[in-house]
């Protein structure tokens, strides 16, 4: 089995095509359903983020593990594989593990160092996890993706070269209006992407804060924990806040339009003149892009924040974050392939202990009459031998199989002692557990 990757992402793609494929909580298990119900998939993870969706597979053909992805992909976008082609990118084997790795630390967010991609990466693994779509394969190298990504961030810098894309639609929206302290801005949405928000533009020192949510109670929450000048207020009360807000920030997660242009038309006239930025951080979209079109109005989305993510992201920490993704990487696939060379090396040693008994009881029925002391001690000088014959080569082969190209190794002991493939899979089947289990 290999790692395969699948996924298109706010490089590849526009945000109308990101939007509709978007997976939500609620179609995730249906979704990892069908990508199983797939001929070569045997586990799979969905990344499904603002800004990216990715499918990461154990695949045993790379070909087919390629169509199963794609298909799934192209059925809920109603297009055909060859048309979603275009905006897919295909990671296979070690540049699948690179990728993976990169993605946990950051290294392929739109604001290059932002950390919510840790925490998303982490929800991804452990509902794939609950829904028993992972197994021992997914389960370790996301485990030791969420390392990397850790380490990344606590031993460098990259942190600031972004925090996130709030700070960067915050960025492009005081270009608008100004420094913030003053401002009055409303945000819709009390998730962990409007928490984020809310919580980053009380720190950016804005002047009045409104919290509105479907759910009341969540928004009073998170207006309570910030404290003043945050208070909450219900969706329907939109429309009335609107007048006031300088700044309107979209998170919820909803499908369809949550702001609509006629709505923020109808505000304009008690507006005065004064600017509006929408910042639309939604995926999909909460406001109505045609609201950009209106005077005085400001419309900003994902879409539009990708070249000042890029600015932002420019950090000389970024640098030292490669190399220890990269050292990661190196430590992950030596240690898969020592892992699998394993069963080799055991059915090897397996060979070699049935070589010793046959000779032992040879030597039974040519010289019956050997004390029991004798011959325990001529075991243990044969069984001394071949074990010391066996030490080096064993030991060598695990540590130059952890090289790129090592399991040609595997195979040449395989071919040089005469050992039967179909033993060696027996071997490995029982020395490697098919589930990895939960942390």
């Amino acid at each position: 089995m290999s790692l395969l990757v699948v996924g298109l992402s706010h490089r590849t793609a526009p945000v109308s095509l990101l939007e509709r494929l978007t997976v939500s909580a609620d179609e995730l298990p249906a979704v990892l359903d069908e990508l199983l119900r797939g001929d070569h998939v045997s586990e799979v993870l969905v990344l499904s983020t603002c800004n990216r969706v990715e499918v990461y597979a154990e695949v045993d053909r790379f070909h087919g593990g390629l169509q199963d992805a794609s298909t799934v992909l192209a059925n809920r976008v109603d297009l055909d594989v060859p048309s979603l082609g275009e905006h897919l990118y295909v990671h296979y084997e070690d540049a699948a593990v690179l990728h993976l790795f990169s993605v946990a630390a950051g290294l392929d967010s739109m604001v290059v160092g932002e950390s919510q991609i840790l925490g998303q990466l982490r929800t991804a693994y452990a509902a794939a996890a609950d829904l028993d779509a992972v197994n021992r394969e997914l389960h370790e190298l996301c485990q030791h993706a969420l390392r990397a990504g850790k380490r990344v961030h606590s031993e460098t810098g990259i942190d600031r070269a972004g925090a996130s894309v709030v700070s960067v639609g915050l960025v492009e929206a005081e270009r608008v209006l100004g420094p913030l302290p003053g401002k009055r801005a409303l945000v819709i949405g009390a998730g962990s992407m409007g928490a984020l928000s809310a919580a980053t533009l009380a720190r950016a020192g804005i002047g009045e804060l409104v919290i509105a949510n479907r759910s009341p109670r969540r928004a009073e929450r998170l207006a309570a924990m910030l404290g003043a000048p945050a208070r909450a207020v219900p969706l329907e009360a939109v429309p009335a806040e609107l007048p006031g807000a300088d700044l309107v920030v979209g998170c919820t997660g909803a499908v369809g339009t949550v702001l609509a242009a006629t709505t923020v038309e109808a505000a304009l006239p008690a507006r005065a003149g004064r600017p509006l930025v929408l910042l639309d951080l939604a995926l999909p979209r909460d406001f109505d892009g045609a609201a950009g079109v209106l005077p005085g109005v400001h419309y900003l989305d994902l879409a539009a924040l990708q070249e000042p993510a890029i600015r932002l992201g420019a950090h000389r920490d970024v640098e030292r974050a490669r190399q220890i993704v990269g050292e990661e990487v190196a430590g992950r696939l030596g240690a898969r392939r020592a892992t699998a060379v394993a069963p080799t090396v055991t059915a090897l040693r397996a060979r070699a202990a049935e070589v010793v008994d046959s000779e032992l009881a040879r030597l039974d029925t040519r010289l019956p009459g050997l004390d029991a002391t004798a011959r325990a001690e001529v075991a243990r000088t044969v069984h001394r031998v071949v074990q010391t014959l066996l030490h080096a080569p064993t030991v060598r082969v695990k540590q130059l199989a952890e090289r790129p190209g090592g399991g040609a190794y595997a195979d040449a002991l395989r071919e040089l002692f005469d050992l039967d493939p179909a033993t060696t899979a027996a071997v490995a089947a029982a020395v490697l557990p098919s589930d990895g289990g939960q942390p």
